[in-house]
């Protein structure tokens, strides 16, 4: 999943890549956060079990064919159901699917449905919502980035739909009545059932879609919940926004929580002095605070499997398309002092695209059960002098003795450290470099990304299920997550057969992924920074939430209110 908007992970110590101006009516996301500094009152009533949060944020988009990053995901999540959701570690358990069947070729997934789902108009959930949903979002004419790029190559003719050479009803996915769901694949994908809990592939209530129009999903009275929680107060440029239990769920009586209330809050001195007042139960931390709150009895650190790197447009600039020149960009920053004084909240530096304690070499090769990142081991580390002997050699062969370069960011306090630090390292290490900054706010960020109008720009993924191949399919040419021009076709071959003629040889698989990952550094691709981790203050009221290695980070259906005491 893209983890576009990494400015948030530097303000408040976390992420939660890929993606939107801040502001309510006139106000901006900054007046949003210093009006909850002034306190903003998020009480229960009559004994409603309510959670409130910040939120680095407003919410880019609720569209399921159209979101794709974390905020996106993580409230559709709340609100809305699939085939499966994600449990306790990060099992899927029934969400509208009861049970399936997978016929011995593994080509075939058919979905048994539960009858008693409703959308929160009443009107039942059905084959057909899946159906609607997963052709809308291959279909060519929607502009879903995340439709083709997670059903091309799996779905049955997903690719050629979302080129333009066949048909949505080509979709191999049908109603076998309105309670079965039938699914064919390209090729067996062992991790499909996990797939199916992401949040692109949700059921969508065709009529009630399409009476919304250009409107649908751009407003809490513009949308349909069929999940736990319903959104409420919500517009696409709203600062504050409110979840409430969804009575018409199916499994409402698991769900526990009444209410959950998010502010926008940037600044991360703002979200403590909130938890401080005891308006908010949970705090992201900046590096700063980090220090200052390591020994709270509510200070966490939270692990996560989230890659953030530097992404570098081979399309726009002329100096980018020169593999020298690359490597001396990813060679020439100092991780280790991003990750203790910037960062500071336990992310680790990466040297790799696959991060650690992710995936394990499986039963029948020589490395089994060792860690992906410890065998593929490290492959692109800060070191000086080498980034500058490519530097030379880049330059040289650009027959230039000057550079110029610009590195897009978020526009919150934090990201701008982190983009400073980054040019200062860069030019200073770099004879020659000159890299101007340009920080914008968060939509502005994300739209420029997408449409590869950038020449450096620090981006994330966190997975979208258990595999090497969430991260090593952003890479491909042509890719709908490729957006820096980025192409080799020896590693397009690895890659992709992994998911063809390699598909049920599992150890063939891992050995074509190590030895694409060495590739996509060989070549120069990205320069990786951190894996992730979360620092924050998190208020023992604060239960039974779920923290997922891929899909929305955090699951609220089993979430409960205990004791702040």
């Amino acid at each position: 999943m893209k983890l576009k908007n990494w400015a948030l992970l530097l303000a408040f110590g976390l992420l939660l890549s890929v993606l939107v101006a801040c502001g309510s009516g006139d106000d901006s996301a900054k007046d949003s956060s210093d009006n909850a500094a002034q306190g903003t009152e998020n009480t229960a009533t009559d004994g409603e079990k309510v959670l409130n949060f910040v939120n680095g944020d407003t919410i880019p988009s609720m569209d399921p064919s159209l979101a794709t990053d974390e905020f996106g995901f993580q409230f559709l999540g709340t609100t809305m159901e699939g085939l499966y959701r994600l449990g306790e570690n990060a099992q899927p358990q029934e969400g509208i699917a009861i049970d399936h069947e997978v016929s011995k070729d593994g080509l075939t997934w058919t979905f048994n449905l539960r009858e008693d789902a409703k959308w929160s108009n009443g009107d039942p959930v059905t084959a057909h919502d899946f159906v609607y949903a997963w052709q809308r979002a291959v279909n060519p004419d929607t502009g879903s980035e995340y439709g083709p790029y997670m059903m091309n190559g799996v779905i049955k003719n997903a690719t050629a739909i979302s080129t333009g050479e066949a048909p949505v009803e080509d979709l191999g996915v049908k109603a076998d009545g309105d309670y079965t769901l039938v699914v064919e694949l390209e090729n067996p994908t062992a991790y499909f059932e996990s797939l199916t809990t992401f949040g692109t592939f949700l059921p969508l209530n065709q009529k009630f879609v399409e009476e919304q129009g250009d409107k649908f999903a751009t407003s809490s009275d513009t949308l349909l919940a069929n999940g736990p929680f319903l959104l409420e107060d919500w517009e696409s440029t709203s600062n504050s926004w409110n979840l409430v239990k969804n009575d018409d769920y199916w499994d409402a009586d698991t769900v526990q929580l009444d209410k959950m209330t998010y502010e926008v809050v940037k600044k991360p001195q703002t979200g403590v002095d909130l938890y401080e007042a005891g308006t908010v139960d949970r705090a992201p931390l900046s590096s700063d605070l980090v220090d200052q709150y390591a020994t709270h009895a509510d200070y966490t650190v939270e692990p996560q499997t989230s890659i953030f790197y530097l992404k570098m447009n081979q399309t726009r600039n002329e100096a980018l398309a020169n593999t020298n020149i690359r490597a001396a960009i990813s060679k020439a920053f100092n991780k280790e002092a991003i990750v203790n004084e910037i960062l500071n909240n336990g992310s680790l530096v990466a040297n790799g695209i696959i991060p650690a304690d992710f995936a394990r070499l499986p039963e029948g090769s020589s490395d089994a059960g060792k860690d992906f990142r410890e065998v593929s081991g490290d492959l692109v580390t800060y070191d000086l002098e080498k980034a500058q002997e490519y530097w030379e050699k880049g330059l040289e062969e650009l027959g230039t003795d000057t550079v110029e370069l610009e590195l897009l960011g978020d526009d919150s306090e934090s990201a701008k450290v982190m983009s400073e630090y980054l040019a200062n390292q860069l030019s200073t290490n770099l004879p020659g470099l000159t890299v101007k900054l340009k920080n914008v706010p968060f939509k502005q960020r994300l739209d420029l990304d997408t449409n590869m109008d950038y020449d450096l720009v620090v981006s994330g993924w966190g997975p979208d299920y258990l595999d090497p191949y969430t991260f090593l399919n952003l890479f491909l040419t042509d890719g709908e997550n490729n957006r820096m021009g980025y192409s080799n076709p020896e590693y397009d071959e690895l890659v992709n057969a992994t998911t063809t003629d390699l598909a049920t040889d599992n150890v063939a698989r891992y050995e074509n992924f190590l030895a694409a990952e060495k590739i996509l550094f060989e070549d120069a691709a990205i320069a990786p920074i951190y894996q992730k981790a979360v620092a924050q203050l998190v208020s023992p009221k604060v239960q039974g939430v779920l923290v997922n290695p891929f899909g929305a980070t955090y699951e609220y259906k089993w979430a409960s209110v205990g004791s702040a005491e």
